[in-house]
């Protein structure tokens, strides 16, 4: 099998005139593993400026935690944090730039904030007569469109975990997006799209190929990326999604759960694709540090089949209903939302969604295939 070769392997020559800000991070790599950066350098591209999102150049600041501008130690170029002080970049952070590049892995869920610092320095390049030009990556969580799953994004429920709707797991890369965005909402972006080479829309990352590269600190590895559309949702309750464990988005659990009885209602859905394992922890950081949590760790036996989002909406349901008296919303305070309110709308797109969750209410997992594959088709740039 050929190895992909990512949007940073292909870029060529012709932009090596021009003052390049890049939009990047430590889990931003060549496919043999050169920080994108340093090969970047290394090939005679003049990068003057670099700009970092959330969890910062390193790719290892806590989850929504501030982070401060300051000098790559490898390049010695000044950092521009798009997580800190600002979300967007400012004129004066572009005078002395001509091209900005943006160059970050994804993991293909909607409430994944890098996909949105790409839509505000996007919107930065055309208030400011920049070029914009999206060095591409694979989606790891494939992308086969069929396997999209919503719910929509309700216009009340924007945020910085969903500025648009799309759904939660999109199955695109981040340049078909960043081609979507520009022809529905930026017509004035000079944009540019340097596409992957050897990868289809039905792969998932395989070492023969491609291998996964931790994106941020909780997503360590591929089976971790593909559960996190639905436990990432589990951040909205006070339920530990895993955190202050190696196991983050993994498994899940509360002082206040049984296990064999969540275990139960669990293996009830029937699912095939995902074996659930009681589990009794003590999380050393995070919600519920130090407290013994009983819960369930999850591992998915058939990646292509997995519905993430539609096991993370049952896990919500479960959860909400059958322990009423101790399951509730919790505030999930970060730098973009710091007084943490209506978080789990903000993740699931959905006004109310805690009160949805309840009893036979529903919330629809899919955005509807069918519709979404019409939306995005036009801008889709691999087959």
């Amino acid at each position: 099998m050929n190895k992909v070769r990512f949007g940073v392997d292909q870029f060529n020559a012709s932009h090596k005139n021009y003052r390049i800000g890049l939009v990047t991070n430590d889990a931003a790599t060549t496919a043999s593993g050169v920080k994108s950066r340093v090969f970047l350098l290394a090939a005679g591209y003049n990068i003057v400026k670099l700009f970092s999102p959330e969890h910062g150049l390193s790719a290892g600041a806590a989850d929504g935690a501030w982070v401060a501008n300051q000098t790559d130690t490898l390049t010695n170029l000044p950092v521009v944090s798009l997580y800190g002080d600002k979300l967007k970049p400012t004129a004066e952070d572009f005078k002395d730039l001509d091209t900005i590049l943006f160059d970050i892995p994804d993991v293909g869920c909607r409430y994944y904030t890098y996909l949105w610092t790409m839509t505000y320095v996007m919107e930065a390049c055309a208030i400011h007569g920049k070029k914009f030009i999206v060095l591409d990556r694979p989606n790891p969580l494939s992308g086969d469109l069929s396997k999209a799953e919503g719910p929509k994004l309700d216009s009340d429920c924007s945020s910085f975990l969903g500025r648009w709707n799309i759904p939660l797991r999109h199955s695109c890369t981040l340049g078909e997006l960043a081609t979507f965005f520009a022809a529905k909402y930026i017509p004035n972006l000079d944009l540019e799209v340097i596409k992957v080479e050897n990868w289809r829309r039905k792969d998932f990352p395989d070492h023969d190929t491609w291998n996964f590269m931790p994106t941020s600190p909780a997503i360590k590895d591929a089976e971790t990326a593909l559960l996190y559309p639905g436990l990432g949702l589990l951040e909205g309750l006070n339920v530990n999604e895993g955190r202050g464990t190696s196991n983050e988005f993994k498994m899940f659990g509360a002082p206040w759960i049984d296990a064999t009885s969540l275990k139960t209602e669990l293996d009830i859905l029937n699912l095939d694709t995902i074996v659930f394992t009681t589990h009794k922890y003590t999380p050393s950081w995070g919600l519920y540090q130090d407290q013994v949590c009983q819960g369930v760790l999850l591992e998915v036996t058939k990646n292509e089949l997995f519905r993430p989002v539609a096991l993370g909406v049952e896990i919500l349901k479960i959860l909400i209903n059958n322990y009423s008296e101790d399951c509730k919303e919790r505030h999930y305070k970060t730098n973009a939302n710091p007084h943490g309110t209506g978080h789990l709308d903000k993740l699931l797109g959905v006004n109310n969604s805690f009160h949805c969750l309840q009893g036979d209410s529903s919330i629809h997992t899919t955005l509807g295939e069918e519709e979404w594959q019409d939306m995005i088709s036009p801008y889709l740039l691999y087959s």
